[in-house]
């Protein structure tokens, strides 16, 4: 028998007040200016969706990151690792590959994952307008430049074999095709004084004629080079840079009039809500933004985002004269309907009409 019950009201006034003390630990711990947020308990995997191109310098920062975020929260974070040509990624990710994180090689790429109702924040609200690297399409010649490549309009010359890669599945391949029809433009307003898209069609007709083959993307190109396929190989500069660097033999033609390279990334929203990252796939993107990543960047060719590295390390890469970004072709919107609609210049091109 049970002598004295406590009042049902005394157990829960006693019960409310200590859910108040919690709450109000909780707020006082969280509400600290920069204190980062207490990550949830056990290990975290977070899956990122990258272009080709970025897989070396993701192997030294990575495990950087990991380190990082492990002494702010006490919790190890894992990586699942995809890297694909960026058209195919992106078409990865539209169609149901989870990734937490999308690395792309241009701004169309990440417009695809936001179109299938995946990505849900304005991306280019982060800093640098959301871009992580920058890079230039360059020529990539056989040592001692044998064919004294000097220029774009070097690469129409007769038996000059030129590669470059798929725009339908690499965004590598769209910039190096918006590097040359660029610098067609460029070549007509200079003669002319006008920007004329037709004589721009034929200047990107003539270099295309002497392409050897389109492959997948552009790390499958230049291993095709590699391999012996070819004279010259249009590409990123930071791409040829990380080859040298790896003992590979290369000059680097620098073009009169190329394109400025800018590669974003960002958080999958649908995907992090739906796997509980958004806390550390924030935190990563973060990172990409960070000097320190910025820096790292640079060690493997690419060109930062990041205006005070960018300020650090202009000694190291050369500004051509005639350089131009995405704007001066009018934008992605317009460069996507004009170049690589269905019956758009690059369409033309291809069927040589």
């Amino acid at each position: 028998m049970i002598r004295n019950p406590i009042p049902i009201k005394y157990l829960l006034l006693v019960l409310l007040a200590f859910i108040t003390l919690i709450a109000a630990a909780g707020c006082a711990k969280n509400d600290e200016p920069g204190a980062v947020q207490p990550a949830v308990e056990g290990d975290v995997t977070l899956v990122i969706g990258a272009y080709s191109v970025v897989k070396d310098a993701f192997a030294e920062l990575l495990p950087e990151f990991q380190k990082q975020w492990e002494q702010e929260t006490g919790q190890r974070v894992t990586f699942q690792e995809s890297y694909e040509a960026s058209g195919t990624q992106a078409r990865a990710i539209a169609g149901g590959f989870e990734a937490d994180v999308a690395v792309l090689a241009m701004e169309g790429d990440l417009d695809k994952i936001s179109d299938a109702g995946l990505l849900t924040h304005d991306w280019r609200e982060h800093s640098n307008r959301g871009m992580i690297t920058r890079s230039i399409v360059v020529l990539g010649t056989r040592p001692g430049n044998p064919l004294g490549i000097r220029d774009w309009s070097d690469l129409a010359r007769d038996g000059v074999k030129v590669l470059y890669p798929n725009p339908k599945t690499s965004g590598g391949a769209q910039w190096d095709i918006n590097a040359i029809y660029g610098a067609g433009l460029k070549r007509a307003e200079a003669e002319t004084g006008e920007k004329s898209a037709e004589y721009a069609k034929t200047f990107l007709k003539s270099v295309h004629r002497n392409v050897e083959s389109l492959d997948k993307s552009g790390r499958a190109s230049m291993a095709a080079f590699e391999y012996g396929v070819g004279d010259v190989i249009v590409t990123y500069e930071n791409e040829l840079i990380a080859r040298i660097q790896k003992g590979v033999s290369y000059d680097i033609v620098i073009p009169r009039d190329t394109i400025l390279i800018e590669n974003p990334a960002a958080v999958v929203d649908k995907n992090v809500d739906r796997h509980g990252t958004r806390q550390v796939a924030e935190a990563f993107v973060d990172y990409l933004h960070s000097e320190e990543a910025q820096r790292l960047f640079v060690r493997h060719g690419f060109r930062p985002s990041h205006e005070a590295i960018a300020e650090e390390s202009k000694e190291k890469f050369v500004t051509p004269e005639g350089l131009f970004d995405i704007e001066y072709l009018g934008g992605w919107s317009e460069v996507r309907q004009l170049l690589y609609a269905k019956k758009g210049v690059w369409y033309q091109v291809l069927a040589d009409i």
